[in-house]
This record gives C-alpha cells, sequence and structure tokens, in this order.
C-alpha cells in the first residue's frame, strides 16, 4: 500500500519521520512557485538559505556570477537583485546563473526535510509534472510552509489538488492518507469546483481562491496582485526541481 501524508505546517512534523521519503515542500505564495520559474527561465541552480546574511555569504563564495533573490515579510531584501515575485525571474536576467535565495517560509520548510530521500519543489505551476512524478512513489509527504508559524489556506489548497492528481487520476494500488491530507483534499474539492477543471476556467477559478486566503489579501495589499495569477498558471512550468541535499543547490531532474 502506498503512504501519502500532508503535514500543513513544517512544525507539525518531526524531522525524522520524514528521513527516506519523498518530500513535496509547498509555498505557493510565493516561494515554489517562483523557484520553478527560475529554473524554467533556465537559472542553473537555485541555492536556499536560512537567513540573508548567510545568502550573502554563500553568494560572495560562489561570485561575480551568483545573484541574490528573496525577500522578508513580503518585501525585496536591501541591496538583493530580485525580490520573491515569480515574473522577476526571466531568461534574460537569471539564465545560466546560480540564485541564492533565501525568504520567510519557504527555506525553512526545505530545511525541515532535510533528511529526505528526495525532496522537491512544488506549485500549481508544475502540478503534472509532480504529480506524474509521485504516481510513482510509495511514501509521500507534503510540507506546507505556512506563514510565521500559522497554516495557509493556499498551501493546503494545493497539497489537495496534488493528492487529487496523484491518488486519483493515476492508476495505481489504494493510497492511505493521514488526516492532514484529507482536510486538504476536501478543501480543494470545496473550492475549486469539478465542473471548471477540464476547462479553460480553471487558472481563473484557481486564482479567485488563492486571492480569498490571507496570503492573497496580503500581496494584494503590497502591490503583487500579479503575482498570485502567475501562482494560479496551472502546469506553466513543465519542470521538477529537486534539492540535492549534498550541494544544497536545486536544480531540475
Amino acid at each position: 500500500m502506498q503512504e501519502l501524508r500532508v503535514h500543513l505546517l513544517p512544525a507539525l512534523v518531526d524531522p525524522a519521520d520524514l528521513a527516506g521519503r519523498t518530500v513535496v515542500v509547498v509555498d505557493v505564495l510565493r516561494a515554489t512557485t517562483t523557484i520553478c520559474r527560475a529554473l524554467q527561465a533556465g537559472a542553473a541552480c537555485v541555492v536556499p538559505c536560512l537567513e540573508i546574511d548567510e545568502a550573502r555569504e554563500t553568494a560572495a563564495k560562489l561570485g561575480p556570477d551568483a545573484l541574490l533573490g528573496g525577500e522578508r515579510l513580503g518585501r525585496r531584501i536591501e541591496g538583493f537583485h530580485f525580490g520573491n515575485s515569480p515574473s522577476e525571474y526571466t531568461a534574460a536576467a537569471v539564465a545560466d546563473r546560480t540564485v541564492v535565495f533565501t525568504t520567510t517560509n519557504g527555506t525553512r520548510a526545505m530545511r525541515r526535510a532535510a533528511q529526505a530521500g528526495e525532496l522537491l519543489m512544488g506549485a500549481f505551476v508544475n502540478l503534472s509534472t509532480l504529480a506524474k512524478h509521485l504516481s510513482q512513489r510509495q511514501a509521500i509527504d507534503i510540507v506546507c510552509a505556512g506563514t510565521n508559524g500559522a497554516i495557509t489556506f493556499e498551501d493546503a489548497l494545493f497539497a489537495g489538488a496534488l493528492i487529487e492528481r496523484v491518488c486519483c487520476s493515476y492508476v495505481g494500488p489504494e493510497w492511505q492518507w493521514n488526516d492532514q491530507a484529507r482536510l486538504a483534499f476536501h478543501s480543494w474539492q470545496n473550492a475549486v469546483p469539478a465542473s471548471v477543471r477540464d476547462s479553460i476556467r480553471f487558472p481563473v477559478a484557481i486564482s479567485m481562491a488563492l486571492r480569498e486566503c490571507q496570503g492573497g489579501r496580503n500581496l494584494i495589499a503590497e502591490g503583487f496582485d500579479a503575482d498570485i495569477d502567475t501562482a494560479a498558471a496551472i502546469d506553466a512550468c513543465g519542470v521538477l526541481p529537486r534539492l540535492d541535499q549534498a550541494t544544497g543547490r536545486i536544480t531540475l531532474r
């Protein structure tokens, strides 16, 4: 039997419980969406860092080709090349470059999953690619980044969408879910009607749901509402970002 577990906050799972398993880190608004976009645009890799000083030191060691990206409280960090808006990470800006990246929540969730056997980044922009890959795995954990220690609806929404794709759309053995997976799945089912999931209205429905989340409202208040539509652009990036624990770099499989 295959097992899929959701953890609605990193703090809700012991790092040792993720050891050897396939883990998907989710921070839809916006870290994992931005990482997908950066790698789709041709970035050589993304190096996640917990702290601002760590990011600056890492970039200095990597040399002049390294770019600094990330945010604190939603805003670009002083002296960084980019913030956390996925639209900033264009091919002209990041192709063949290393992006050293730090965010308030997403990079911390990655660190929590340091013992994973395989550590992947998930967002609506790479949903189908990720789901197809996960359908071949036996033990899956979805770790939602949340915001400042609070559960976020947008991450739970994506977890539910991913569960639907992996467990309901791909033929295979019966799946066993934990209760947080059930909560995420039912949240997704209720938030985005089944009638739109195979229509051109699908991204619009996701965007509307994200705009109702606290995270979406925060972005709108800060003037980043365009990032919500970018995050809702389902399958816009056919990439599978993977964090290599040995090198500390996120690259494409």
